[in-house]
């Protein structure tokens, strides 16, 4: 029955490649998975925004949603060690580690874990987060499973890259389609003050960045402006008598 719930597991991480891609909805998956499929107690997903700050953005209950937010508090515990380092980091006995970790394993051990594994979320060089598993009871922390678990974050984070990458890609695409639409507004308006004031098209260029400059104002906004005559700009709309 595991080995059916791995194949769909992977089948859907991989899915989100190709499928509307609900950031969300997708890692609170991965980690309801990782209990399901690794004998955690429970899991969690750190990930760094944009500013390289980590953030919690998944847990498996309350308990870990909250540990997890301790611990980034606090700038302390084996999951932030993970990302900053880019090594897995297992300790099957958090009491041996109370001297590494004072404030996160006395919280953790409050909570009721015993141990904690924190896996890369990385692509090559480049690190996004952290998928932490937490553990309860005597039981110790299986190494046969750490490869799966690793797999299942290295398959998450390259999902996760690529959506970034989309992202990033659409963004581009705005903005170029932006200073397109602005360069055609700009040309036109070149023309129609070259004409006016029976002069090159550079001079009136010149004279149209001047004023926008001069005024701190966009170039684009002053050439629609110009163009629809919307409204008086000194020294390049006609004189109103």
């Amino acid at each position: 029955m595991k080995e059916q719930l791995m194949a769909r597991t992977f089948v859907e991480l991989a899915d989100s490649l190709v499928a509307d891609f609900d950031l969300i909805d997708f890692l609170r998956m991965l980690t309801d998975r990782c209990v399901d499929l690794l004998d955690a107690s429970a899991a969690g997903v750190l990930l760094a925004d944009r500013d390289g700050v980590l953030r919690v953005m998944a847990a498996s209950d309350e308990r870990v949603r909250l540990l997890e937010l301790f611990q980034l508090q606090n700038h302390e515990g084996p999951c932030l060690d993970c990302f900053h380092s880019g090594v897995p980091v297992t300790v099957p006995d958090l009491h041996a580690e109370a001297a590494r970790w004072p404030l996160f394993a006395g919280q953790a051990q409050h909570i009721g874990f015993t141990g904690v594994q924190a896996l890369p979320m990385r692509l090559r060089d480049e690190v996004v987060g952290a998928l932490n598993l937490f553990h309860t009871g005597p039981t110790p922390i299986s190494p046969d499973a750490t490869p799966f678990a690793q797999a299942l974050a290295d398959v998450a984070t390259i999902s996760l890259l690529q959506q970034r990458t989309a992202e990033r890609s659409t963004l581009l695409n705005e903005q170029l389609q932006t200073a397109l639409n602005s360069r055609v507004l700009i040309e036109q308006a070149k023309g129609k003050l070259a004409e006016r004031q029976h002069t090159d098209m550079e001079t009136a260029f010149t004279t149209l960045r001047g004023y926008a400059r001069s005024h701190n104002r966009r170039l684009s906004d002053v050439a629609r402006a110009f163009i629809d005559e919307s409204e008086h700009l000194p020294g390049l709309s006609p004189q109103v008598s």
